[in-house]
């Protein structure tokens, strides 16, 4: 197509196929050698401004991509028809005209200082000069273009390090250049608001090149004044916080306090802005003030003689912290002042410790404010208001407590003890004062301050919980918000209770009461199974109670499945305590309803409502089973040693249930064996119950290995490998129990060689599962691979097949399989052999995946198969990589012979024993064999 012909494709045809061939076209076309005649042709005055603009883009990239090409006897020619086009487009289309702007900037960049020795002084010269053709506020207005978007060239150039650096210090030296024209414009009284906005927006651009601070004094007292004219406000707000936060910033601290007072300054134009709700300006005020406070706070608190005055401007922020109203409905500027008092208390707390009590003295009643007003926004609304915020409203208040007592938490390391004892007086006073009653909202901000700490501080040794759990009944439990807060501060002190049982009786009943409530049903359900976890072993006492509430609402169906999940999780902990038989009484009464209900279900044509009742049940089951344990394997408080239970006698309860309930999993698989998601729902109860029992999950291996192989013989499926590797993890070393686990181990490869000869690539989650069981197998129980029956050279076959798949966790897996197979050469002789014998076309596998056909992520696991071929098999590494590199454009058409033999060579130097170099190798290899090496990609790799 001719170039007006794609143009048009792609800014008018409405078919997109045509539209994406069109810019791919344009693309070639941009950097083809024929961009720089076409370009100027496109910025023909005649033409339309979508056409102009695609000419001054392609000016641009062969300028900022291209430098190289360009002869430098055409630097001045191509120079000066950049600024006659800019000076012509000056009263045009805005567009065309920021695009030649930064064309003529990337020129600037790259032929400074040498070439273009005062490039900037130069600019300026240019376009002052009188050109009777072009309005002067039009030239005026493209020379503040041109210097906006040099900095912001710069910014985003793709200059080497070393110049970076040299064009950096050039610009900031020509910055006396700009800046007296920038504050000329901006006093001028003449000077239109579009002018004075343009200049705001350049000193913005110039401040982030690292220009000492003092320079930018007067053009940030400009900007000040320019707050109070509602044009500029925006604008002048970017250019003092974009002044004020530049990290060079802090090495000036008299120019620092010289911007306390302004800063100070704006405290009125900030009351009258909140008290007619004008949301922007206050939101621009703080942001200023919050600038100064967060960023040179250790600087400014160095300042000792001056503390008074930043002491003012903590007083600003605090105000803009309590700004009246409710985030984010009536204000959005309260969260941004959050950091800096983690900032603000960071500094102090790093003096030394003469200084430190000095700012301490000044600085906790600031913090003990702090507290206060924090609460105060964390208040909810009135319900009625409440009720009229939009969900996403609702959603962000809610984030925002989250920063609230994550801030809390923070300020409690430096108010320590005494903030708590605050809390609990406040909370005491609002709750026994019968004079004023107080709202439901201070009351659960109260609260919710207590929860933030205790939830991640230790409160054990604090004097007021016992206090706190006393008042916790005395609340009248009005409405949803206040019963939750109840509830996590409840669970939140779970630990607290577990070293003062006695005051169980006074929480746990709000805690029943609650879980029948739907509305509360995540702050009921997780605080009882924090109590369960952290309490078991004085729950006994109350166990039927818990265990009748909690049935009672599974069978109400009160509440969604992952918290009925958590429910059974909490009845596991609560259950583990008790006497056998007590737990089997319990866990009969417990299961049945459920049993009664999968024997129905088992019976029913499959159906998508029967299979999620289904998978709800046997959901349930894994749960349970999860935490009930009786052996105490995840006890990890000491103190409870002392409270231990008896080693129980007989078989464990979890595996009679198991052994009980068999028969029925076992229908309810026979029919629904080709669902993965219930073939995965059975693994889960088994693998859950494996994991916490370990060996006292010995009785239910045969059967449980029996059905595993029915299973995974009629319908191969990845969980099925996944708890068949579970089990070799855990009875490799039990001679007893081993010989089903070995038969099933056998059965499971036989059938999955059989799948990769039938084409394993629609099963990437198999062969992963599958990799991942081998690898198990060498690491527990190597001498699986001894077994007359089992084809060490079909599996190792299997392996360097995986290693070609495009999904990158089975190509992994694989990489595992293989780091613990090559260690083995030497003790098991079939695995010995078959190195040997096949090795090479391993070796091919992995140079291949290096070469470019797998995932750069993937190098480090490709790594650990050389590092380990070179260990164990390293007479014969040396012949293999010889024959393989020998072969044409392998592994790939980019690297030259020298660069392979340089690579072979590296690979079998005596550096071959240091993990970490080979894996560098391969990294520097696979850039190569990918045509990265040397490009801006390598960066971050």
């Amino acid at each position: 197509p001719s170039l007006f012909q794609a143009l048009h494709q792609l800014y008018y045809d409405p078919n997109i196929e045509n539209k994406n061939l069109a810019q791919k076209w344009l693309m070639q076309a941009q950097v083809s050698p024929q961009a720089w005649h076409f370009s100027w042709l496109l910025l023909n005055m005649d033409k339309v401004p979508e056409i102009q603009y695609f000419g001054a883009s392609a000016l641009h990239i062969k300028i900022s991509r291209y430098w190289n090409d360009i002869p430098a006897d055409q630097y001045e020619t191509l120079k000066s028809q950049l600024f006659t086009h800019i000076t012509r487009f000056a009263s045009g289309s805005k567009i065309v005209l920021t695009r030649l702007c930064v064309a003529l900037a990337s020129l600037a960049l790259s032929m400074m200082p040498e070439a273009w020795p005062c490039a900037v002084a130069d600019m300026v010269r240019m376009f002052q000069a009188e050109d009777s053709n072009v309005d002067g506020r039009a030239r005026c207005l493209a020379l503040l273009e041109l210097l906006t978007v040099l900095p912001e060239e710069f910014q985003t150039s793709r200059l080497p390090q070393y110049r970076k650096g040299q064009v950096r210090s050039v610009l900031a030296q020509e910055c006396g250049s700009v800046f007296p024209l920038l504050e000329q414009l901006l006093q001028q009284q003449d000077s239109p608001g579009f002018i004075k906005q343009k200049v705001l927006k350049c000193f913005s651009s110039w401040v982030q090149l690292e220009i000492p601070l003092m320079d930018c004094e007067n053009l940030i007292q400009a900007a000040f004044t320019s707050l109070q004219d509602p044009e500029l406000f925006d604008t002048a707000v970017e250019a003092v916080v974009n002044a004020i936060s530049q990290p060079d910033a802090q090495r000036y601290v008299n120019t620092l306090l010289k911007l306390i007072p302004p800063v100070l300054g704006l405290q009125e134009q900030l009351r009258q802005a909140v008290q007619s709700g004008d949301m922007e300006t206050s939101h621009g005020i703080c942001r200023i003030a919050v600038a100064l406070g967060e960023n040179h706070s250790r600087a400014l608190l160095d300042q000792v003689e001056h503390w008074q005055s930043f002491l003012a401007l903590v007083n600003m922020i605090m105000f803009c912290t309590g700004i009246p109203g409710h985030y984010p409905v009536n204000e959005t500027t309260s969260s941004l002042t959050l950091t800096f008092w983690y900032t603000l208390q960071d500094d102090i707390l790093s003096f030394e410790p003469d200084k430190q009590a000095v700012y301490q003295q000044v600085y906790r009643p600031v913090y003990f404010q702090l507290v206060d007003v924090l609460l105060h926004k964390a208040q909810f609304p009135s319900d009625e208001e409440y009720g009229f915020w939009s969900s996403d409203e609702k959603e962000q208040f809610r984030i925002y407590r989250v920063d609230i007592s994550d801030t809390l938490m923070y300020v409690y390391e430096m108010l320590g003890a005494e903030l708590l004892s605050s809390l609990y007086d406040k909370l005491g006073r609002l709750l026994t004062n019968t004079e004023q009653p107080s709202t439901w909202q201070h009351t659960e901000a109260l609260l919710y301050g207590f929860q933030s700490i205790a939830e991640t501080i230790d409160v054990n040794y604090s004097d007021v919980v016992p206090g706190l759990i006393g008042l916790i009944p005395r609340i009248s439990i009005s409405n949803v918000q206040l019963a939750d807060t109840v509830m996590f501060t409840i669970g939140a002190l779970s630990e607290w209770l577990a070293d003062h049982p006695v005051m169980i009786n006074n929480v746990l009943p709000l805690v029943l009461q609650a879980l029948g409530n739907p509305e509360l049903s995540i702050s009921s359900v997780s605080t009882l199974k924090k109590i369960c976890r952290e309490c078991k072993y004085d729950l006994p006492p109350y166990a039927a109670n818990i265990v009748a509430v909690s049935q009672e609402v599974l069978m109400k169906q009160i509440h969604k499945t992952s918290q009925c999940m958590w429910l059974m999780q909490a009845l596991g902990f609560l259950l583990s305590a008790l006497q056998v038989e007590e737990i089997l009484k319990n866990l009969h009464s417990l299961i049945t309803p459920y049993i009664q209900q999968l024997e129905k279900l088992a019976d029913e044509t499959p159906n998508p409502s029967n299979k999620l009742a289904i998978i709800h049940i046997l959901g349930l089951l894994s749960n349970l089973f999860t935490t009930l344990d009786i052996s105490h394997h995840d006890d990890d408080h000491e103190s409870t040693e002392v409270k231990k239970l008896p080693v129980q006698q007989g078989p464990n309860p979890v595996v009679v249930v198991l052994q009980q309930v068999f028969q029925l999993i076992q229908k309810v698989l026979s029919k629904w064996m080709n669902d993965a998601q219930v073939v995965e729902s059975v693994c889960a109860i088994f693998e859950k119950s494996v994991k916490t029992l370990l060996d006292d999950f010995a009785p239910m291996v045969p059967q449980l290995c029996e059905m595993l192989g029915q299973m995974y013989s009629t319908i191969p499926q990845a969980s099925a490998i996944d708890l068949t590797r579970q089990l070799v993890h855990i009875f490799a070393h039990e001679p007893a129990h081993f010989p089903p686990i070995k038969a099933l181990f056998l059965l499971v490869t036989s059938v999955t060689l059989t799948l990769f000869q039938q084409g394993p690539r629609d099963h990437p989650d198999i062969v992963d599962s599958f990799m991942q069981l081998l690898a198990q197998a060498l690491k527990r129980k190597p001498d699986l691979f001894l077994c007359s029956n089992l084809d060490v050279k079909a599996v190792f076959q299997c392996g360097v097949l995986s290693l070609k798949f495009p999904e990158a966790p089975t190509v992994k897996a694989s990489c595992g399989f293989f780091t613990e197979l090559l260690p083995r050469c030497g003790e098991i002789a079939p695995v010995g052999q078959v190195v040997h014998e096949n090795g090479k076309v391993l070796l091919q596998a992995v140079l291949e995946g290096v070469g470019g056909q797998a995932s750069r992520s993937l190098m480090d696991h490709f790594a650990e198969i050389l590092f380990a071929l070179n260990k164990h098999c390293f007479s014969y590494l040396s012949i293999w990589i010889k024959e393989a590199m020998q072969e044409d454009g392998f592994p790939s058409a980019r690297v030259s012979p020298d660069q392979k033999e340089t690579f072979s060579q590296q690979i079998l130097s005596r550096e071959r024993v240091n993990k970490r170099r080979v894996k560098e190798m391969v990294k520097e290899f696979t850039l190569l064999c990918r045509g990265l090496h040397g490009t801006e990609y390598t960066a971050d790799y």
